[in-house]
């Protein structure tokens, strides 16, 4: 891909395919329009984990934000294959809500001090510290590689709930995401400052550069707040994952930051982290009380939906952490075999 625009802001070119689901995606989206066999669908033990799932998920997901390079932009509506998605995405929520396991009933006027509980119960491995004080810049440079799935595209899939929302509810994520958008200036924009990060630690800064890199678990990361926006009887969940989000941000940027410059970094290479420290600790505020809070008492039924949301924004970002630390503890890098080289800059 040439174009610059396009390098930096997609669509990205088609990945290479992990098994036979991803395969036929590929392979029919290089055609028009058409219906894909009934029969296709994929059983694994771990769906978040796998890694033809995951990426099969990722694929149809980025149809609805800045497509493939070359795919016909009508294959974003394909009956046949917004089926397929459901089979998947069936396969997937199950998965998840098995991870979590059964969350207690909460008041609506007591989600706030429900959300700080499972943020503070939260038990996962320290990735944080181990960038912070030990990681290698070899393993920073892995970490960011995984987290530019994300980043790149980042607030984008929370903001799917902007029009699911009504009142001083849709006001407070509106709020949240002026933020997240650099409140109108391209250059604040948290994924251009992100892009600033990739640059100065030597990496590939283009929409989805890394894709073939990463393994299923870090897509998941991604592929669970697609789910979550792309349905709105979810819009619950959408908001809770966005809570939880931002209400374990402040301190982990800030320590990514040091992390970086204890690594001889400058600050354009620390912003992304530093711009969060502050930010974030206003944003878990308004995300835990105006927006989760506010959706729990105009909506009482959707309490339970948001306390599992953010349960499994922590799962799932345990589920990486787990990955990233067992696979440097062994020596091993932690991105995919075939890959473990992280590309440099074009």
């Amino acid at each position: 891909m040439s174009d610059p625009a396009a390098r930096a802001h997609g669509p990205a070119p088609l990945p290479e395919p992990r098994g036979p689901v991803s395969a036929a995606l590929v392979a029919a989206w290089r055609e028009p329009p058409h219906d894909v066999p009934a029969h296709l669908d994929c059983d694994p033990d771990d769906p978040l984990t796998d890694e033809d799932l995951q990426l099969a998920l990722f694929l149809c997901y980025e149809l609805h934000y800045r497509g493939w390079a070359g795919v016909d932009e009508e294959w974003e509506w394909q009956p046949s294959l917004l089926a397929l998605r459901a089979r998947l995405e069936r396969r997937f929520e199950a998965a998840l809500r098995r991870l979590v396991g059964p969350l207690p009933a909460t008041d609506p006027a007591d989600l706030p001090a429900a959300l700080a509980a499972l943020v503070q119960a939260d038990d996962g491995p320290s990735l944080v510290a181990t960038l912070h004080r030990r990681a290698t810049l070899a393993q920073f440079r892995e970490f960011v590689t995984h987290r530019s799935i994300y980043h790149l595209k980042e607030a984008d899939p929370h903001s799917w709930a902007i029009p699911r929302l009504g009142g001083a509810v849709k006001a407070a994520l509106v709020e949240i995401q002026a933020d997240e958008y650099g409140g109108g200036r391209p250059e604040r924009m948290h994924a251009e400052l992100f892009r600033l990060t990739l640059d100065r630690l030597g990496l590939d800064t283009g929409y989805a550069a890394h894709l073939d890199a990463v393994p299923g678990v870090t897509l998941a990361t991604t592929n669970v707040i697609s789910l979550f926006g792309l349905h709105r009887r979810l819009r619950g969940a959408l908001v809770g994952h966005l809570a939880a989000f931002e209400m374990t941000s402040s301190l982990p940027n800030r320590r990514y930051g040091n992390g970086l410059r204890r690594l001889g970094f400058d600050e354009v290479a620390t912003r992304f982290y530093d711009e969060h420290v502050e930010a974030d600790a206003v944003h878990e505020q308004i995300a835990a009380y105006d927006l989760c809070a506010g959706l729990a008492r105009a909506e009482p039924a959707r309490t339970g939906d948001v306390l599992f949301g953010a349960a499994a924004c922590l799962a799932v970002d345990r589920l990486f952490a787990t990955h990233l630390l067992t696979r440097w503890a062994a020596g091993r890098s932690s991105l995919r075999p075939t890959s473990a080289a992280v590309p440099l800059a074009a």
